[in-house]
């Protein structure tokens, strides 16, 4: 049961009567009663009623906030019609910050930070964009560039100074309760979850949702996502979250699985079979006995290779070790991740993984990207005495706020990244390494950050490419002289397997 006093997220999107019929009033941080101005106020707001559960509304999420570091990942819907004032302190019209998460909806005190102006910006809606006019007496910038007014697009930042900088998106004005994740998995606002995912964005929680009912669903599973996304770490939450969170975890990467002898590494082996001095092994299937497989980059594997894993995916779990005759069954579960399309999978081992998982791209959840930067910097000072020393700053309250550049975050939210997480890590410890003070700033040389959007480029034309026809696939096999392997380099596929799956197919022969 809920508790009285809280704004509630239901269908209706309204708040518990009391017993004597009467509504509690709605309560603030630390269970302020709000006062009836402010209720007004909040009964207005689209997040607390208007729009129904999963409808899209205008959001500006705080992306950073030195002063206030936990505040980042809260929100404000600017409403059509509605012009609202950005700035420190209470007043008429002001945008009022909640904290969005599946359940109640918690309203936040106004901002308290000092470098920044009571009447800061004026903000409202209109029929191209967002458009904001600067008020206070502190620069205001648009995606980097300083301006007095702009009209933001979805994806656009606006800064003020150092003080606090916000990201414009689209997205839900509430969350759906939670119907498999365990709320007492769930850590402070804004902090990782106890299987290490940080975000509070809807895609976000809506992973966590979707992992929970992989791990309970006890079928076997594919985790699909781009390079960097955590489909390990997503395929270790589903055994955590399952009801053997103590079972075995065997991880291998599968394409580094040899093709000659695919059955041994799967299956194992008795002594001295098939050679002489080859030592009695159970294979990884054996090894997964009543717990969990990974194989990773499982579209990397040939599918005639995928082949030998259909009967023992099948309910009986039956598999044969070489040189023994005598039938063993494995009680495991396959957790399968790809960052290729699920279609490049052989079409009855896809059908064998029953339950399916996407892993979204940064791109996907921009207004986690500042608190993905808070925790990589913990996580490389807990390696790093020096960093812990010069870019964390201790708070009274307890705990720690990474010191970043607003630019630098500004930037990051803003640019596109090849390997997700790989590459926001990477560009934090080079920015890390070139910083002179005790803020990480960009200082290297070289093209600006934002630039990366061309590596991802680079990258999709590396990557197989889904519109191939048999056609085309003719001509560069005529023109490599039937040469699998250079017909794939022309077509700019990863590896000669990729072009033998989609020969496969399209009916192309060799």
């Amino acid at each position: 049961m809920k508790a009285a006093g809280v704004l509630l997220v239901g269908a209706d999107m309204e708040r518990h009567e009391r017993n004597d019929g009467t509504m509690p009033p709605m309560v603030g941080p630390a269970g302020r009663e709000l006062r009836a101005s402010e209720e007004t106020e909040l009964s207005k707001s689209a997040v607390s009623r208007g729009p129904r559960l999963n409808s899209d509304v205008d959001v500006l999420v705080v992306a950073w906030c030195p002063h206030e570091p936990e505040r980042v990942g809260e929100v404000t819907v600017i409403a059509p019609g509605e012009p609202r004032i950005l700035g420190r302190g209470d007043g008429e019209q002001r945008a009022r910050f909640f904290r969005v998460r599946p359940g109640p909806i918690e309203p936040q005190a106004p901002f308290a930070s000092p470098t920044l102006s009571r009447l800061q910006a004026e903000v409202w809606l209109e029929a191209g964009g967002m458009r904001v006019r600067r008020l206070g007496r502190g620069k205001m910038r648009s995606n980097g560039h300083a301006c007095e007014e702009a009209l933001l697009q979805p994806g656009d930042t606006l800064g003020f100074g150092q003080s606090l900088l916000l990201l414009y998106v689209r997205r839900a004005a509430s969350l759906p309760a939670l119907r498999h994740f365990d709320r007492a998995r769930v850590g402070p606002f804004g902090a990782p979850d106890a299987f290490g995912w940080v975000g509070e964005s809807p895609a976000a929680w809506a992973l966590r949702e979707r992992l929970a009912f992989a791990a309970k669903s006890n079928a076997h599973v594919l985790i699909a996502g781009e390079s960097g996304t955590g489909k390990e770490l997503a395929a270790r939450a589903i055994r955590m979250l399952s009801s053997r969170p103590e079972a075995p975890f065997v991880a291998r990467n599968a394409a580094t699985l040899p093709a000659g002898l695919i059955d041994a590494e799967l299956f194992g082996n008795v002594k001295n079979y098939p050679n002489p001095g080859m030592v009695d092994r159970p294979g990884i299937i054996g090894e997964a006995h009543q717990g969990f497989l990974f194989l990773d980059e499982i579209g990397e594997m040939p599918s005639e290779l995928q082949a030998h894993l259909l009967r023992v995916l099948d309910s009986g779990g039956e598999y044969q070790r070489l040189g023994e005759t005598v039938t063993k069954r494995s009680q495991f579960r396959l957790i399968a991740a790809t960052n290729r399309a699920p279609s490049d999978l052989k079409d009855d081992f896809l059908a064998r993984l029953t339950v399916r998982v996407d892993v979204p791209a940064l791109s996907e959840r921009r207004e986690d990207i500042p608190s993905l930067i808070h925790h990589l910097v913990e996580r490389a000072a807990k390696k790093s005495p020096n960093i812990a020393e010069r870019f964390l700053v201790r708070r009274a309250g307890g705990g720690a706020a990474a010191r970043v550049d607003a630019s630098f975050v500004e930037t990051l939210v803003r640019r596109e990244f090849a390997l997700n997480t790989r590459d926001l890590e990477g560009l934090l410890w080079e920015a890390m390494a070139e910083s002179d003070g005790d803020t990480i700033v960009w200082r290297c040389d070289g093209p600006a950050v934002a630039s990366a959007s061309t590596q991802r480029g680079r990258r999709r034309s590396k990557t197989r490419n889904p519109t191939l026809d048999a056609a085309t696939i003719r001509e560069a096999l005529a023109h490599a002289d039937g040469s699998v392997a250079l017909a794939a380099k022309d077509l700019k596929l990863t590896d000669r397997h990729a072009l033998y799956r989609r020969m496969k197919k399209l009916g192309v022969s060799s």
